[in-house]
């Protein structure tokens, strides 16, 4: 064999094996590009998951789903920004639970405020997002299986669905910290103080109507010990006075401020966690504001002391009857 079919064959050797080079290169990120896609997108929209039945009867009269409905899940979790952790064991439990629920052809907004405490089934999550068990517990815990971000949020939208039997279509969760940032970009909420905070801050004293800075709005939603009533239920009460509060600062930012919605995201990015795109997000918060909050339904059910922690078990027909007003409408 002469030189020039030795050059030959080299440089065919080497195509050959830059080839193989390229397809095992091409395929390893393929596996890795559908691995991320998996472990982010997997447990988003999985088998079963609750639409919601279309036809519901109560008290002799049959309900059907309304149309135009689409809901955000405000999910408030009990840390703070910047500490997230790289594992499917995280410690962020979902201390508020918020279902917004906004009905686009009759221009209502209702909101469903669910205690943390709520006993509900909820999944129990594998390294790569997919559900591997079941599990019946505070529906604050469902956000600690996954990765504390996305995966962690649907895990919990998907309990909220559960326990609704309807669909929640979004999420957005923040830290605690995000709270007095929105709260003075508002410019501050004024309420009247239902407990006694003065352990916590002597100017909050119960009864006076005071307007609430960041870190007093955030003790005032927050807090449970050193109060006269430290159960969950009272700061419930006291939380949905402030969102009551604060929902109607918002509309008036949104209507009065041209760039409030930009601003107010660019202050919270750091703090949020949403399956919503930038825009999206933009125009969800803008039509919320457009709409006024017709009411914000609490759930009654019943508190007891389980082995560990409070548990709270919903009155079946008091979570069917909110339900149905806010999703549902009398059959013709």
């Amino acid at each position: 064999m002469n030189g020039r079919e030795q050059r030959k064959n080299t440089r065919q050797t080497m195509l050959k094996i830059v080839t193989v080079l390229l397809v095992i290169v091409l395929l390893f990120s393929t596996v890795m590009f559908l691995f991320s896609w998996w472990e982010r997108y997997h447990n988003r929209y999985p088998n079963g998951e609750p639409q919601g039945e279309r036809v519901l009867t109560y008290n002799g009269k049959d309900y059907v789903l309304r149309d135009g409905i689409e809901t955000l899940l405000v999910l408030g979790l009990d840390t703070y920004a910047g500490t997230e952790l790289e594992s499917y064991n995280n410690n962020k439990q979902a201390d508020f639970l918020l279902l917004l629920v906004i009905d686009t052809k009759n221009d209502t907004c209702k909101g469903i405020h669910i205690n943390r405490d709520t006993i509900t089934d909820m999944n129990v999550l594998g390294v790569a997002g997919d559900r591997i068990d079941t599990v019946r517990q505070q529906i604050a815990l469902s956000h600690t299986y996954g990765n504390g971000r996305e995966v962690s949020c649907r895990n919990t939208a998907n309990a909220v669905s559960d326990l609704l039997g309807v669909k929640v279509d979004h999420y957005l969760s923040v830290t605690m910290d995000a709270v007095p940032i929105y709260n003075d970009l508002v410019g501050g909420v004024t309420l009247e103080v239902l407990d006694d905070f003065t352990s916590v801050d002597p100017t909050m004293k119960e009864g006076e109507t005071i307007t609430l800075t960041g870190e007093q709005a955030l003790s005032y939603v927050r807090a449970r010990k050193g109060l006269e009533d430290p159960s969950n239920s009272r700061r419930m009460i006291r939380q949905k006075q402030y969102l009551e509060a604060l929902y109607e600062r918002s509309r008036r930012c949104v209507q009065e401020q041209e760039d409030f919605v930009s601003r107010a995201a660019l202050a919270m990015a750091e703090y949020m966690v949403s399956d919503c795109s930038g825009n999206h997000l933009e125009s969800l918060m803008t039509r919320y504001a457009q709409e006024k909050l017709d009411t914000i339904h609490s759930i009654d059910g019943e508190l007891v002391k389980g082995e560990r922690f409070m548990e709270f078990y919903p009155d079946a027909d008091d979570l069917l009857q909110t339900v149905i007003e806010c999703f549902y409408e009398p059959a013709e």
